[in-house]
Order: C-alpha cells, then sequence, then structure tokens
C-alpha cells in the first residue's frame, strides 16, 4: 500500500508545473508595463481621430477595437463588451471586469442613441484612455505573451486593430519608425556625402551636388581621415557615418587625404535628401523623371524647366511619373503650378473643416506652351497622381500608360506621447473634373496596357485626328463619376485600361505624340 501512495505522489510530481528559474528570472529583468504612458497615447489618439476620421466614429467603437488588438498578441485572450461591462477573459475563463465609462440618459448625455434606448454619456477619450490602460495591466499580469511584447508592442497592438476599421492608409509608426519618416520627409541633417569602406579606412564614394561638401570642393576619392579631430582607425562604416549626420546648421571639422596631402575643411550640416528630379534629353524630347515628392521636389522641377528654356531643339517634354508611389501632397500641388498657370490643381474634402482644401495654380508655364507627355503605370500613386490628374484635366498634357493605383486620400501626421506618431486618413482627393482618385485612379488617354496591336490602331486613328470611340467612352465614364464609387464599377472603369508595369511602349507612344501635332491635338482633348 505505502508503495501504491509512493508511485501516485511520483505521477503528480510529473504531471505537476515545474518551476523555471530561468524564465522567471527573465521576466524579473523585463521592463515593468507603463500604464500611465498606455493611457496618455490612447487619450490623445482616441481625441485626434473623433473629429477627423473619414466616417464617423465613437470612443466606445476605436477603444474597443484596440482593445480587441491584445488578442494578436495573446491569441487566447479576448475582449468583450456585455452591457455596461467589458470582460477580459483568458481561454475563456473571465479574469478581469470593467464598467465601462458610460452613465444612462441626463440633459448632458452626448453619446448616440437607438430606437427605444436613452442617449448614452460616454465618458470622453480620456475615460476610455484609462480603461483600456486598467485592462492592459490585467491582461499583463496573466499572459506571458502580453509581457513579453512590452509596452511598446501592447501600444501598437491597439492601433494595428484599430486602424485596420478605418481605412488602408492610416497608420501607427513607432518612435524609430516616427524618426525614419519624419527624416524621410525631411531630409536628413549633413555634409552631403557618402563612404565607401576601404582597405586603407574610408574614402567619399559619392558627393551631392548641391550639399555643403560640394560647396567646399570636397570630391570622390578622396581619404576621410578624421571626424572634429577623432581618429577614424578601427571604426565601422555606420559609425563612421553617424559622426557626420549631426543637427541642422551645427559644425563638423573633416580631414581628407588626396594623396600625400592632407587639409581639414569645416562644414556647416545642411538637410540633405535625396534626389527626386532626373533630367535625360533623347533628341527634341527632355525627359524629366520624378521619383517621389519630398520637400524640394517642385523647386527641383522649377530648376530643370528654366534649364529646358535655355536649351536650343526641344520640342515636348516628358514627365515620368512610373513607380513614383507619392509623397507631399502640397509638393505636386507646386509642381503642377509650374505648368498650370492658373485656376484648379485638385481639392480634398473630409469632416474636419481644415481637411477641405481648395488648390489653385498661381505661378508662370515654365515649358511656356510646350506639348507635354506624362507616363503613368499601375504604381503611380498618391500625389504622383494628383499632378498626372490636374494636367490632363485642365487639358495641359497627354497621358500615356495604364491605370493608376487609386491612392486618393491624404493623412495628417500627429505626434504622441511616447514618440511615436498617428498618420490618419482625414480627407479625400478630387481631381479638377470632380472625380475620385481614390480606388478609381487616373485612367490614361492613351493606353499601352492592352498590348501593341490596339496601341498601334490608337495611334493611327489619333493621327487622323479623333480618339477612338471605344476610349473615348471610357474615358467619359471615367470623367464623370462621382464618390461614393461602387466596387463593381470602379472595376469596370479600370478595366478599359488595366493596371501595369511600365514598358518601352510608353516613351514610344510619347516620341510619337510630340512628333506629330494633330495626335498630340486629338489625344489632348477631355471628355
Amino acid at each position: 500500500m505505502g508503495r501504491k501512495v509512493v508511485a501516485v505522489l511520483l505521477l503528480l510530481m510529473m504531471a505537476a508545473p515545474i518551476p523555471m528559474p530561468v524564465r522567471a528570472e527573465a521576466f524579473a529583468a523585463l521592463p515593468p508595463l507603463d500604464q500611465r504612458l498606455i493611457a496618455e497615447v490612447m487619450a490623445q489618439a482616441i481625441a485626434f481621430m473623433l473629429p477627423r476620421t473619414l466616417d464617423e466614429v465613437h470612443e466606445d467603437e476605436l477603444s474597443l477595437w484596440a482593445l480587441r488588438g491584445l488578442s494578436s498578441i495573446d491569441p487566447s485572450l479576448a475582449v468583450e463588451q456585455t452591457g455596461p461591462t467589458i470582460r477580459l477573459s483568458l481561454r475563456g475563463s473571465i479574469v478581469f471586469s470593467h464598467l465601462a465609462p458610460a452613465m444612462s440618459g441626463g440633459p448632458t448625455g452626448a453619446g448616440r442613441t437607438t430606437a427605444g434606448q436613452p442617449a448614452m454619456n460616454l465618458g470622453g477619450p480620456q475615460a476610455w484612455a484609462d480603461t483600456i490602460a486598467s485592462i492592459s495591466r490585467a491582461a499583463w499580469d496573466v499572459s506571458e505573451p502580453v509581457r513579453r511584447a512590452g509596452t511598446q508592442g501592447v501600444i501598437r497592438s491597439f492601433f494595428d486593430d484599430l486602424l485596420t476599421h478605418l481605412d488602408p492608409y492610416s497608420r501607427y509608426a513607432s518612435p524609430q519608425e516616427a524618426a525614419t519618416d519624419a527624416t524621410r520627409r525631411n531630409g536628413r541633417a549633413g555634409v552631403g556625402i557618402e563612404l565607401a569602406l576601404i582597405k586603407a579606412g574610408f574614402a567619399v564614394r559619392s558627393v551631392a551636388a548641391q550639399g555643403p561638401a560640394a560647396h567646399a570642393g570636397i570630391h570622390t576619392g578622396e581619404r576621410l581621415i578624421e571626424i572634429d579631430g577623432q581618429p577614424l582607425d578601427g571604426a565601422d562604416l555606420a559609425a563612421a557615418t553617424a559622426l557626420l549626420a549631426g543637427p541642422e546648421d551645427t559644425r563638423v571639422t573633416l580631414t581628407l587625404r588626396d594623396g600625400r596631402a592632407s587639409r581639414s575643411v569645416e562644414l556647416v550640416r545642411r538637410l540633405i535628401t535625396q534626389p527626386t528630379v532626373f533630367t535625360q534629353r533623347q533628341g527634341s524630347l527632355l525627359i524629366i523623371r520624378i521619383t517621389g515628392f519630398v520637400h524640394d521636389t517642385a523647386s527641383s522641377l522649377a530648376a530643370e524647366l528654366g534649364r529646358m528654356g535655355q536649351a536650343q531643339g526641344i520640342r515636348a517634354l516628358v514627365i515620368d511619373l512610373r513607380g513614383n508611389r507619392g509623397g507631399l501632397l502640397r509638393q505636386a500641388v507646386a509642381a503642377a503650378e509650374t505648368l498650370v498657370p492658373s485656376g484648379l490643381i485638385a481639392r480634398t474634402e473630409g469632416r474636419d473643416p481644415a481637411a477641405s482644401q481648395r488648390f489653385e495654380a498661381n505661378g508662370a508655364d515654365l515649358a511656356h506652351g510646350m506639348p507635354i507627355v506624362v507616363l503613368v503605370d499601375g504604381r503611380t500613386a498618391s500625389a504622383a497622381e494628383i499632378l498626372a490628374a490636374a494636367l490632363a484635366d485642365r487639358g495641359r498634357a497627354v497621358v500615356v500608360g495604364s491605370a493608376t493605383l487609386g491612392k486618393g486620400l491624404v493623412q495628417t501626421i500627429y505626434p504622441l506621447p511616447d514618440q511615436g506618431a498617428l498618420s490618419l486618413t482625414w480627407s479625400r482627393v478630387l481631381a479638377p473634373g470632380g472625380w475620385p482618385l481614390q480606388a478609381l485612379g487616373l485612367l490614361p488617354q492613351v493606353c499601352t496596357s492592352l498590348g501593341d496591336e490596339i496601341l498601334h490602331r490608337q495611334m493611327k486613328d489619333l493621327a487622323a485626328g479623333f480618339q477612338p470611340a471605344a476610349t473615348a467612352a471610357a474615358l467619359q465614364r471615367h470623367h464623370t463619376a462621382r464618390a461614393p464609387v461602387p466596387a463593381a464599377e470602379i472595376l469596370d472603369i479600370r478595366n478599359a485600361c488595366p493596371a501595369a508595369e511600365g514598358r518601352d511602349s510608353d516613351l514610344a507612344a510619347a516620341r510619337f505624340l510630340a512628333e506629330t501635332p494633330r495626335a498630340y491635338t486629338a489625344a489632348l482633348t477631355t471628355p
């Protein structure tokens, strides 16, 4: 009998959880949950979103969507609201309950009403944010995956779930992502050189044309020996590159060697952006490729157009926007102003009064009426679509290629207390003709994605002075569409010239139009 008892005890010991000292120590080393930061982030985010989302939402919807993000960290967790109570459950068992910040009726009730139900005061963003933080604390206490995710992981899970209920482009950027995004938009303070690691240390690999280093006469091939008197012996490429960067308008001294001679140069750091405007001449065509829209894109385009005016023999301008994913809306508007002297460029509509704007041209046509062909493809998006639509609708350019991506929503960026950032969609973009860019995209006047045979027939008809009936009908239908456009109708309209990647026939068509004035004029005519 005693042996049986011992055996049972042994089995129970084997079945019982065995303590894991290493794992416990690992948890002790993890940072604690910053419940206060979660409350601050969510309160500000909810307050910012409420008046600005494209469609009206409420505090309880945003908060419950956010809380359900906990399930993406730990699928065994679930958050549900039943009546006035929000419950957190773990594997089906309720582990925490919290009253929703709502009160029935009253003269100050600010909530929604439903048939037969009293108005509800939903408590405001701060009350809901405090609720989110409390439930986060409870999830943290019972869930190992939540603890491993950390405070920042919990915050991200909230936004990842919440924003999927709004639109495809609203997003949350972590502190590191937000800093990278800001650098991409605004440029990075530096001296305008790129380094290469060589056997003897570091050499200047490239020099930005308009950067401080170029103005100081630094050229490729020079060896970089010291930065601010600090020798670079033993440094890696990332460390050396980091020493070159710093706050804008600060000074840095570089010691360089060219052959046996060495010299020291003091430079002032400036914002350096990667170029987005590239120019190439092919016979009588000037081809300007724009790869994105950053803070200096429009001024770079204006500079290239100014240089074009001094060149000889250029008969037409080609603006290549294929693969251009967009960027800053105001840069697209400013770029359009260099080619459309007056009139509407685009307008935006949103719930917040500040989101509804009209963008009017008040500049000068730096191309002086020269024929313009714009190349687009299925990757052309956002700000690039705004520029192409403005030039096409205003009768200033013929668009060649395929249907574009159809990204016609505008985001506003809001910094959050965790140093992250919320990019929230708050308005829709309408072309000068009134049609929406979102989902519909731009339909080109000359389609190259249907194959060479159809393109050849279209070129033949344009040369005779008329647009083919099928193309004219498709453009008419596209230009008369008004938001909201049903998904089936959008698909049908876009099928007239399916989205595709750019191809050699794009440029061939542009050249034909530039060399055949009658064809260009026929294609330019808008419905």
